[in-house]
């Protein structure tokens, strides 16, 4: 399903713009794919956020408010007060590697050194509950990595996670990222708080969750998009089948990242994730080597884009009935997510995708679908 074409502002954006769209982030209903859409529609996020609510009216919702402006300077004093930067898709200085993946957050918060985010960045993730094996290899491919001058991505979770950070660390010319599930002062799990700490003082912490705000279970899943979207590949040391790892393997997979994994004995359920994923094709690792030489063949290929281009804001799309595709769109969904393009291939006679795609934000603007992690459709 092809998204809308995001591009930059021209210049550096005014305090007002970047106020706008935050709160467009904030606001009810607008999730990352919807914020994409009304930038690219209205150009900025200050027009953006002036015909939110008739967007939302024409859908069916006539009492829509965006964010309210008061719950906004609190996050934005908050986060002077941490020392946080925000980063906005569609602005300067936005990781570009994440800008191209379709669901890309819209705001960041980022505290620490930004310039690591244009460096060669590789995924570090597992188990939380680590073999003492797991944790040498992690501590191993953490170390080395970092005096390639490669940046360690990782999610800040005990085990793998935190023992990859740790070890990126240690060379002077080290660097790593953190991407937090919660807000940038609610650390998780509390046993890394220090180690939150150093990586914020030598690397950078991440996170699209508003100052406040613990971690809930459905964040986590949100968080391991990024942690891939960062990346160039993603490493998995240790991981279960059905584990937060394997969601950012087929993470990575969706948005053509190259995916490796560590082989782990067959009898032992904590390798078991990865020996599927070399199963299936994934390179395998020995050692940092195998890393790199995998990131030399990626060097001179383009970086895969699951956002398609679309036509320019201010272009018109074909005239179609609106309420006769709403109608055949709700027939189709149910609670169980489906992918966007696969909705598109199941309507009914030719609909064009900027015409869908428009009309999914209104529908999600107005409470009539949502967006599940990874961007499937349901329907309320």
């Amino acid at each position: 399903m092809a998204e809308p074409h995001l591009s930059e502002l021209d210049g550096p954006p005014t305090q007002a713009e970047m106020f706008a769209r935050l709160r467009l982030a904030r606001s009810r209903r607008v999730g990352p794919a919807t914020f994409r859409r009304l930038i690219a529609e209205h150009g900025t996020g200050i027009a953006a956020l002036e015909a939110l609510p008739g967007i939302a009216a024409r859908a069916g919702d006539t009492g829509y408010a965006p964010a309210d402006e008061a719950d906004i300077r609190r996050e934005i004093k908050a986060a002077k007060k941490q020392g946080a930067r925000l980063l906005a898709l569609g602005v300067p200085g936005y990781p570009e590697r994440l800008a191209q993946i379709g669901d890309a957050p819209a705001v960041l918060w980022a505290e620490g050194d930004t310039t690591l985010l244009a460096r060669r960045c590789v995924a570090v993730v597992g188990t939380r509950n680590a073999s003492s094996l797991a944790r040498r290899m992690a501590r191993a491919l953490g170390r080395d990595l970092a005096k390639e001058g490669v940046v360690v991505v990782s999610g800040l979770a005990r085990g793998v996670d935190a023992v990859a950070h740790e070890a990126a660390l240690e060379p002077d010319h080290g660097g790593t990222i953190a991407v937090h599930a919660g807000g940038l002062d609610r650390v998780y799990p509390a046993e890394n708080v220090a180690l939150a700490a150093r990586i914020a003082a030598r690397g950078l912490s991440l996170s699209e969750r508003a100052f406040g705000l613990a971690p809930q279970a459905r964040d986590f899943p949100r968080r391991n998009r990024i942690v891939s979207g960062l990346s160039q590949a993603v490493v998995v040391v240790e991981a279960a089948a059905r584990s937060g790892s394997m969601i950012t393997a087929r993470n990575a997979l969706d948005q053509g990242r190259e995916v490796l994994a560590v082989p782990g004995h067959p009898f032992d359920g904590r390798a078991s994730g990865c020996n599927l994923l070399l199963r299936d094709g994934a390179t395998l690792v020995r050692g940092v080597d195998d890393i790199l030489e995998a990131l030399d063949a990626l060097a001179d290929a383009p970086v895969a884009r699951q956002a398609a281009a679309e036509p320019q804001p201010g272009s018109a799309p074909p005239t179609i009935e609106t309420d006769d595709l709403t109608r055949r769109v709700l027939d189709l969904l149910s609670p169980v997510p489906i992918p966007e393009d696969q909705l598109l291939r199941d309507l009914p006679g030719p609909v064009p995708a900027g015409v869908l795609a428009a009309l999914l934000s209104e529908m999600e603007l107005g409470g009539q679908v949502a967006r599940k992690p990874g961007g499937g459709l349901v329907r309320l």
